[in-house]
């Protein structure tokens, strides 16, 4: 009897020690062990001049759309800007330039679910290309290292649309939007459309969007050889894109 009782607590035993095991492998994760999970998801890194370097144009573009995705499902990648800002002083390898027009719903780092150091943005309404921008964008490419340049239109603009109303901005006495309206009307001319050619006919509307951005591309490459002999090269990339922002998507154009 009692070689039978010292028998049923060593299985006892053994039963225990082998559920304690199980229960330690799979233990629930504690709000410490999350906490140090999610710090170790938060990009705390740069973009260095090596990794820059390694990048090719059509590699930066299908990360531009994977970002994009984040962004529309609403998953942007977490950063901690503190770090990432001391890092940052040290140089900065941007892999691309984004010229998009000032319209305040168009946040072009969170629509590509880009952080500090990470691209060059240019804005001026109806993302027109000038002197200045296309000065920013040589030294972007031919200095900093930057290999794709994005003019990036968006729906609903509001300087497209008042090219095609053709609002007087001159009697309003306002003389440098007149000028800038006058930039974006040969796009509204070039349009083709059998349909109503107003800003009440939203399809009407975003087509001269695009085809503004289209535009902007052409006159970025007459205006700059430096830019039009690297995109012959391979170097570089200019392309434009739209953005819609009910739906988030950034829609790349063949160029």
């Amino acid at each position: 009897m009692r070689k039978l009782t010292l028998r049923l607590v060593a299985l006892s035993t053994v039963v225990f020690l082998t559920s304690c095991q199980e229960t330690k492998t799979t233990a629930p994760v504690t709000l410490d062990n999350q906490k140090e999970l999610v710090e170790e998801r938060v990009v705390k890194s740069i973009l260095t001049a090596e990794e820059q370097a390694e990048l090719t144009p059509q590699e930066i573009v299908g990360r531009l759309k994977k970002g994009n995705e984040n962004f529309i499902n609403n998953n942007l990648t977490q950063r901690d800007h503190s770090e990432q800002r001391r890092k940052a002083m040290i140089g900065q390898f941007p892999k691309a330039i984004v010229l998009s027009c000032v319209d305040s719903r168009v946040p072009v780092e969170d629509v590509f679910d880009l952080g500090i150091g990470d691209i060059f943005v240019a804005r001026v309404a109806g993302n027109i290309e000038n002197e200045d921008i296309v000065g920013s964008m040589e030294y972007a490419t031919a200095v900093a290292g930057s290999k794709l340049v994005i003019v990036m239109g968006h729906t609903a603009c509001g300087a497209v649309k008042s090219t095609i109303d053709e609002v007087d901005a001159k009697a309003l006495g306002m003389n440098s939007l007149a000028d800038l309206i006058d930039e974006i009307q040969p796009a509204v001319k070039e349009t083709e459309y059998e349909g109503e050619r107003t800003t009440k006919n939203a399809g009407f509307t975003n087509l001269v969007i695009n085809n503004n951005a289209m535009r902007t591309v052409k006159n970025i490459r007459e205006q700059s050889p430096t830019m039009a002999k690297m995109e012959d090269e391979g170097k570089i990339m200019i392309v434009s894109a739209l953005y819609d922002m009910e739906s988030g998507k950034v829609a790349f154009n063949k160029d």
